[in-house]
């Protein structure tokens, strides 16, 4: 039987699970809201889908029409960023799916975000998972966490689901839903890094066959607009050199085109294009068959632009991601769902308390194809804060993906600085719950806003 190591009895305010950029920036906001925050990571670092997964650049902070909608601590980042020369900010996006894009050094972002952390005062807690969680009436009362010292009893006011996957909610008995109703949740992605890539031999080539790309919803009059003023390039395509090596039998990945973006540093780029489909983020042994599936779609998507695509022949490999990138497995059940057409529509909430601009993008969870629902050119969808409370234990809040919507809406909001911003809310909510001895529900909302 396992024993609790002398390392136990942590006590906070405000436990955070989870390490991305929306458990980061929730822990960051609580502290500046005055509580003792305690984030605790799986992994060395912070980041998540941003570092541990590979996912760049970022997108988006701005509505199509380029109006910015998401601020706050999520934009400070940037900020920070910028002045350290690890992002361009915001700058538009030359495949034209959304107005602008953020790409950024990865370890960069690492070492920033450890900074705020501590000059707000946040205790890190790395290579620690969730190993239990207790529940005394319809509060959660301690997390049991697992690391080299063993297991440790952690105990705080409130506590934060930062997981992605709804872990910690998922123990706590609360309701949820995986993916699309049950049927499915969106692929998995292992993101490859590459070097020394010719981007001004790629620039050059799509200007001159704009027709081997995909540029929606502008089309290539647009995309080759941006081309010429983008200092980074991201770009979707060589359709036809793709499918001709799916007909030869040298890739076999459930992708209808290849996706790549430039990051920070010219010349090196991430290729978003492998597709795990049909398996479980949740379940142990499908993650990890999921790992091996995705590094043997990287291997053959490699070597497809060595030998087919303009600006690859001299490219380095770098790294594929070191863990395969999720888009979708649990949404809890909480006091509200966000629908589709609540994100389409942008349907006005009381309680909203953040904003998205980011279309619906659906990765297929059984074939090779993206359905992607675009919104009005100048608007903006809200996020309420009853999506982050779930319905049973009255001290747990949810922000990241993991939050209540359907499998529509949560493409649309699981993108990176939308994350962010709800995390923010997560954490301020957290924050005051703990202060005041109260359920998170209960807090008023006006307190939540005005913070």
């Amino acid at each position: 039987m396992a024993t609790v190591t002398p390392f136990s009895a942590l006590i906070y305010d405000v436990l955070v699970l989870g390490g991305g950029v929306s458990g980061s920036v929730a822990a960051l906001a609580a502290a500046r809201a005055g509580a003792k925050v305690l984030l605790v990571e799986e992994q060395g670092f912070l980041g998540g889908s941003l570092t541990a997964m590979g996912v760049g650049p970022m997108m988006s902070f701005h509505n199509p029409n380029g109006r910015q909608v998401v601020l706050g601590i999520a934009d400070e980042l940037i900020e920070r960023l910028k002045v350290r020369g690890a992002s361009p900010g915001h700058i538009a996006d030359t495949t034209t799916y959304c107005s602008t894009v953020t790409p950024f050094d990865s370890e960069e972002m690492k070492i920033e975000l450890e900074a705020m952390l501590e000059e707000a005062g946040v205790d890190v807690l790395y290579h620690t998972q969730l190993a239990a969680v207790a529940v005394e009436g319809d509060r959660v009362s301690e997390v049991t966490l697992c690391n080299k010292a063993g297991l440790t009893h952690a105990r705080a006011r409130v506590f934060v689901d930062a997981t992605g996957d709804a872990d910690l909610a998922a123990r706590a008995g609360e309701e949820f839903v995986f993916g699309r109703d049950g049927s499915g949740a969106q692929p998995m992605t292992m993101n490859l890094k590459l070097a020394n890539v010719d981007t001004a031999a790629i620039r050059d080539y799509a200007r001159r066959h704009p027709e081997d790309f995909l540029w929606h919803p502008h089309g290539p009059e647009e995309g080759v607009r941006r081309l010429a003023v983008s200092p980074r390039i991201s770009l979707a395509g060589f359709l036809r050199a793709w499918r001709e090596a799916k007909e030869r039998g040298e890739v076999d990945v459930p992708r209808d085109h290849v996706l790549f973006f430039e990051t920070a540093v010219e010349g090196v780029v991430i290729v978003n294009t492998s597709r795990v489909i049909g398996l479980d983020a949740t379940n142990p042994l499908d993650l990890s068959r999921a790992e091996r599936i995705g590094r043997r779609q990287c291997r053959q998507i490699f070597q497809f632009l060595r030998d087919h695509a303009p600006g690859f022949a001299k490219a380095v490999r770098m790294d594929a991601a070191p863990k395969i990138g999720v888009r979708e497995t649990r949404h809890i059940v909480g006091h509200y769902t966000l629908t589709g057409d609540d994100v389409v529509e942008a349907k006005p909430f009381d309680d909203a308390i953040a904003l998205g601009g980011y279309p619906i993008d659906i990765h297929s969870p059984a074939g090779d194809t993206t359905l992607t629902r675009y919104l009005k050119a100048d608007a903006a969808y809200e996020i309420p804060l009853r999506c982050l409370i779930p319905k049973r234990r009255e001290n747990l809040v949810v922000v990241g993906r993991a939050i209540s919507a359907t499998h529509e809406a949560s493409a649309a909001l699981r993108v990176s600085p939308i994350a962010m911003a709800i995390g923010q809310a997560g954490g301020v909510a957290a924050a005051e719950a703990a202060a005041r001895q109260t359920p998170v529900a209960r807090v008023p909302f006006a307190v939540i806003r005005e913070r």
